[in-house]
């Protein structure tokens, strides 16, 4: 049965190289979690490569992997051993002209607990996610594990309160966001403080709206694969926070790290009976939620 307490950990990593050696360095860094005590354990988005959306290019294709593949051997054999959860973010390959950004939740006897496809797809300057991304049509989860129940979003999910919000509905304790978010070089002085900012502010709101413990797992690096480019510059900043928004651990923007912090389900229901936010919902009055605009 799972406990009332348990350890959750991200891993922030450098991961601008190739599948194989991207692969081998996520399972020696997914070791160390679990030798420093991490019973549930997320990888940051999209872990085998590069951040290859930073261009439109069919020949990306080819970094996709079909369902129970590579990265689910090799993680599956990992959580087994290890007796630990892993979230294990991947592009995965559903059919001919059909690819997911995708997550496997791999339960510590290796088995899966869930799988989760990205919902909300971005189309920015070289996060052009549309052309490789079908939106995910299996819904928000939370999944059920012998450490804990968990919700798994991914990235550009951080941004929508209804994600967060429906995850927590089905049991969720905690919300794992794994990330590929970064700076185009050229704003980071101007704008790079706002946008670091907001990117943790929203997060911290949905740890407080839900009284969830929240995870974000980010990348590093300046990945400048493509010629005249400036790149992306990963910003890391990788964090958990509490049910109340507080900050648990905080990793740097330029480092590779191991966070990890304690789930404190005792804490959560406190929280939660102090702060009764799920309770006083007017469900009877949000009909129009569903709508795109109010005209």
């Amino acid at each position: 049965m799972p406990k009332n307490t348990y350890k959750i950990a991200v891993v922030q990593l450098n991961l601008n190289n190739t599948p194989e050696n991207n692969l081998k360095k996520c399972i020696q860094w997914v070791k160390d979690a679990a030798n420093q005590g991490a019973e549930v354990i997320s990888l940051p988005e999209l872990y085998s490569s590069h951040y290859f959306c930073q261009s439109e290019d069919v020949s990306n294709f080819e970094l996709a992997e079909p369902l129970y593949s590579t990265s689910f051997n090799a993680f599956s054999a990992l959580a087994k051993e290890l007796g630990v959860v892993i979230i294990v973010p991947f592009f995965e390959k559903r059919m001919a002209g059909v690819y997911h950004n995708s997550a496997y939740i791999i339960d510590s006897d290796g088995s899966e607990a869930g799988l989760y496809r990205k919902m909300h797809i971005p189309d920015d300057p070289h996060f052009y996610e549309k052309f490789y991304f079908t939106p995910g049509d299996i819904g928000f989860k939370s999944f059920p594990t012998k450490k804990g129940n968990i919700g798994t979003l991914i990235c550009w999910d951080q941004w929508y309160p209804e994600a967060a919000r429906l995850t927590a509905l089905q049991g969720a304790e905690v919300l794992f966001y794994p990330t590929a978010i970064g700076w185009h070089p050229q704003e980071k002085a101007e704008f790079g403080e706002n946008q670091q900012g907001a990117w943790m502010n929203v997060m911290r709101g949905h740890a407080v709206a839900n009284g969830v413990y929240v995870a974000a797992a980010n990348r590093i690096g300046l990945e400048k694969y493509l010629p005249d480019t400036n790149g992306i510059e990963f910003w890391g900043s990788s964090f958990i926070a509490g049910p109340q928004g507080e900050i648990l651990a905080q990793a740097s923007v330029d480092q590779e790290e191991i966070l990890m912090a304690e789930v404190d389900l005792s804490l959560q229901e406190n929280v939660r009976q102090n702060w009764p936010f799920l309770r006083d919902r007017r469900i009877d009055k949000y009909g129009d939620i569903t709508k795109r605009v109010i005209d």
